[in-house]
């Protein structure tokens, strides 16, 4: 899958945007793959996560997305083009999984946040088990991701953003095919926690530049 023009648009609108609403500042993109499929792991703060994820990079990404939001006509057309796929929340959706597992190994790029669910209060939460259905399965590598600053610009019950400053970091490449359930989301979790720790000590120099 090719970044359409539809896509470039897209990301060129949001390269701006988050540049100067959100100070955004990306560090490790060399640690994703140029070709072939892959998984983005990151941790989950706010709405505007996904966008944060995938602007800097130059391969297009793929999403899953609730259910709910395919019911509004523009929205599903929106998001379909941004190369979304449903996903029904709170049950077992075998269909997402195939079709997650599919576009990976079609090569393709795709988006899964780990903890389900955006975080209440700005920490790192616990691994679900959901997606250790596919990371059990998949020979791609998965690539953990770290995201800071985003829960302060919008958090969870806000109804709209803020400006303020956010950082994002890509870790190297895991594999967990044929691991344990349980190995693989203490494996993964270790990952996305140590970036975010790296994201502390970037923070910290940038600060004591600044002063």
């Amino acid at each position: 899958m090719q970044r359409s023009l539809f896509w470039k648009c897209c990301q060129a609108i949001a390269r701006i945007f988050t540049s100067l609403l959100f100070d955004l500042r990306v560090y490790g993109v060399e640690n994703v793959p140029a070709t072939g499929g892959f998984l983005l792991a990151p941790n989950h703060q706010s709405y505007l996560d996904p966008v944060f994820v995938a602007v800097r990079l130059r391969r297009p990404v793929s999403y899953l997305a609730k259910s709910e939001l395919f019911e509004n006509p523009v929205l599903r057309w929106l998001i379909t083009s941004l190369h979304a796929f449903p996903v029904r929340k709170g049950r077992g959706d075998l269909a997402a999984v195939r079709e997650t597992i599919k576009r990976l190994e079609e090569g393709n790029v795709l988006n899964m946040y780990p903890e389900g669910t955006r975080t209440l209060d700005g920490s790192f939460g616990q691994l679900q088990k959901g997606i250790t259905l596919i990371l059990k399965k998949i020979s791609v590598p998965v690539i953990p991701v770290a995201i800071d600053g985003s829960y302060q610009i919008w958090p969870k019950g806000r109804k709209i953003f803020r400006s303020g400053h956010v950082r994002v970091i890509y870790g190297k490449p895991l594999y967990f095919k044929d691991m344990k359930a349980d190995e693989i989301l203490i494996k993964l979790r270790a990952a996305i926690a140590e970036l975010l720790a790296e994201l502390q000590r970037i923070k910290a120099l940038e600060s004591w530049i600044l002063q």
